[in-house]
């Protein structure tokens, strides 16, 4: 692994045990550790999508034609984005408006990079033996989609009818009943995205070869 490869994986190490560190010292500043935040991910409407992009990442990863995805990185990607992605983006998103804590922007940054990048790479790292040369599109292949599940994992139910829950004063609190006609409305877009986005890279790994 060259110089500048094996730098780079050490700065993003000590960036990750900087955020735990964090996070253990501050836990009354994370939702993400709080029940409510548990109880918003397992609504079933959740859990049904959750479940069906689990399934579909998983089954197409070995006929994708990228050696470096497989059962294990499709299926653990997949679930650390949704345990993550709807807290990560709504920080930033609310940092962006509300000018909110920096050290949980801190934080779902170091989330959003573990679960769309440096988990996959250090799996590959291990299971290879080298630092995967794909390391740089993936990064921005799975931000994309990390983007979208956030968004996507983010509605809810509210006195207006569908909104992203982190536009609300109360947050993860914010989860009333909906429509599920008017959800897919809302939630069609980012499904699209995640499908066109895996679509371009089976597509351009079969031209590859």
């Amino acid at each position: 692994m060259s110089f500048g490869l094996t730098s780079y994986m050490i700065v993003w190490m000590l960036a990750c045990l900087a955020a735990v560190a964090i996070m253990a010292r501050n836990r009354q500043r994370f939702w993400l550790l709080e029940r409510t935040y548990r109880r918003f991910l397992l609504r079933p409407w959740r859990l049904v999508v959750f479940g069906v992009a689990l399934v579909g990442m998983v089954v197409i990863a070995p006929y994708s034609g990228d050696p470096t995805w497989d059962y294990a990185d499709a299926a653990f990607m997949c679930i650390v984005t949704y345990i993550t992605a709807p807290w990560a983006v709504g920080v930033l998103y609310r940092f962006r408006r509300f000018h909110s804590d920096l050290r949980a922007v801190y934080v779902a940054l170091c989330l959003w990079l573990f679960s769309a990048s440096w988990s996959y790479d250090l799996y590959i790292l291990l299971r290879d033996g080298i630092y995967p040369p794909t390391w740089s599109s993936n990064l921005i292949l799975s931000s994309i989609l990390y983007w979208a599940a956030g968004f996507l994992w983010s509605l809810a139910g509210s006195s207006a009818g569908i909104t992203f829950t982190f536009r609300q004063p109360e947050w993860f609190r914010m989860d009333g009943p909906v429509s599920y006609w008017r959800l897919l409305v809302y939630a069609l877009p980012f499904i699209l995205l995640a499908v066109v986005m895996t679509g371009a890279v089976i597509v351009s790994f079969g031209m590859v070869k």
